[in-house]
């Protein structure tokens, strides 16, 4: 059985991948070596922090800080800025119509991003944006 902190980060991951179809989500990955058409976002494990202990019964209250990175290239259509900000504003909004993930937190909330440009010699310039997603949940155990 995973932990109360595996399953609400599996639950962001499928979250955010119901968000951004077309992009590419990873857990994670260590050095992306290039980003896709649709775009890449990477789910770090964050911190959890230190819990809130509340007595009887006992419980262990997180406020864990789930960091996202998303990396985008211009499109036909679209800017580098304007895709980055399509592609937070589906987390957003995806975030806003699930805030408990299905019941396993008490709530969820996003970060407000920070970013700027992504380039790489010989290639074409893309965007990325770091953000994060704050999710409050309760467990019997920390380890669990």
């Amino acid at each position: 059985m995973a932990s109360r902190r595996e399953e609400v980060l599996d639950a962001i991951k499928t979250l955010i991948a119901g968000a951004l179809p077309n992009a590419e989500v990873k857990r994670n990955l260590d050095k992306p070596e290039r980003i896709p058409p649709g775009g890449l976002v990477i789910i770090r494990d964050g911190d959890p922090g230190e819990p809130e202990v509340l007595l009887s019964p006992l419980t262990y209250v997180y406020e864990h800080r789930v960091p996202i990175e998303l990396a985008a290239f211009t499109s036909a259509s679209l800017t580098r800025e304007q895709t980055i900000d399509q592609m937070l504003s589906a987390i957003g909004t995806a975030a806003m119509a699930d805030r408990t993930l299905g019941g396993l937190c008490d709530f969820i909330e996003t970060e407000a991003p920070t970013s700027d440009d992504l380039e790489t010699a010989g290639a074409i310039s893309g965007r990325w944006a770091d953000a994060a997603i704050i999710a409050s949940y309760a467990t019997a155990n920390p380890l669990t």
